[in-house]
């Protein structure tokens, strides 16, 4: 279906760039540099220096970053690693990877993990925390950071949605052990296929995940661990580097768009918005997703669609009631809720305030007179 409002547009956001891109593109083809080239160490330098932290390694995915950053933190068989449901599933996935349990707790009304309940959970396994900064939106990681100091637990962050978010000025991923990034093509920064990093200030940890992503190789015939075949390739470090560029305009943009959605909802009844793209609390929101609680969400979804609107739902099905996972140990009354209500609206720095304008129409119109609100 061709949508008149689409989630993502990567023929445009494409085209925005055409000459720059093909330009990186045939500059790599034509010296034959694929694999752990200068186009690659110039894009770990890029996010190293806006991060604000002194190791980047570049991986094929985020899912990679987290496992191995686990891994490099000597996580293994026996331990506990605390995480959310309300993510996606390769957050946990990573645990189970790495031979530790997962333990799940609920999210707050931010969608971010609910701080509050970490300590209940802490048990004499557990190693590890990692928080998933959602929709672009910071945890709260200085209380996390204190009772993960407190407990001696280490902090791997899934900033996978959240590059360029900040808590009182420290960027997201600025706060643990490593932060975890992924390039999916729908991202802020996004590659045209799939890539990760590793971000650290340390320097150990960071040369166990530069092993891990090369098959455990120090040199060209020195071996020193059984590694991974997990290399961001070069093509895609050079199309990152020609958008880096445009982060920053695009992280303000999203939030312009914010804005507008903010705007035109508040009024609705309803549904239930995001935080404000205003600075509130210290926080920073680059609104990776701009996410909605909708009253009746399937059928407003529906209407959308019918009206040319694309949308996005995220996990109907909470990762702790996914059977084959093992997970049903876990009761989580947020992330239970809000799984049935969840909507990503179109978010997108190709669209226009006019299609933003009729996003908020089409959603006034489908609630107008139809139900009593919440």
């Amino acid at each position: 279906m061709n949508y008149k409002v689409p989630f993502v547009d990567f023929p445009a956001h494409y085209h925005n760039m055409e000459a720059e891109i093909d330009a990186a593109i045939k500059g790599v083809l034509s010296k034959g540099d694929f694999i752990l080239r200068d186009d690659m160490r110039q894009f770990e330098s890029n996010m190293a220096s806006f991060l604000g932290l002194s190791h980047a390694v570049s991986v094929h995915s985020c899912t990679d970053a987290m496992r191995f950053s686990l891994l490099a933190a000597g996580l293994g068989q026996g331990d506990e690693v605390i995480t959310v449901a309300h993510t996606f599933v390769a957050t946990i996935a990573v645990i189970v990877h790495c031979g530790a349990t997962p333990v799940l707790v609920d999210v707050a009304d931010d969608f971010n993990i609910d701080v509050a309940q970490v300590e209940r959970v802490i048990s004499p396994r557990t190693k590890a925390i990692i928080p998933v900064h959602l929709n672009g939106r910071c945890c709260d990681m200085e209380r996390l950071m204190d009772i993960a100091s407190k407990h001696n637990l280490i902090v791997i962050e899934d900033a996978a949605q959240a590059l360029g978010a900040s808590l009182n000025g420290n960027k997201a991923g600025a706060f643990g052990l490593t932060s975890c990034y992924s390039f999916y093509p729908a991202k802020i920064l996004g590659a045209a296929g799939d890539g990760g990093m590793v971000v650290t200030n340390d320097k150990n940890l960071a040369e166990k995940v530069w092993l891990l992503r090369d098959h455990g190789r120090e040199t060209k015939d020195d071996i020193a661990l059984f590694g991974f075949n997990s290399r961001l390739d070069n093509l895609q470090a050079a199309i990152l580097n020609v958008k880096f560029k445009y982060l920053t305009q695009w992280i303000d943009r999203r939030r312009e768009l914010a804005k507008l959605y903010h705007k035109g909802l508040e009024d609705i009844p309803n549904i239930v918005l995001p935080p404000p793209p205003e600075p509130t609390g210290g926080y920073f929101d680059v609104y990776q997703n701009y996410v909605v609680r909708a009253q009746e969400r399937d059928s407003l979804t529906e209407y959308l669609r019918k009206n040319g609107i694309e949308t996005l739902i995220s996990s109907p099905t909470p990762n702790h009631f996914q059977k084959a996972l093992g997970l049903g140990r876990f009761h989580l009354p947020r992330t239970e809720q809000f799984a049935g209500e969840v909507i990503s609206l179109p978010m997108n720095t190709e669209i226009s305030n006019e299609q933003i304008e009729c996003v908020i129409d089409s959603i006034q119109a489908f609630y107008k007179s139809r139900i009593q609100p919440w």
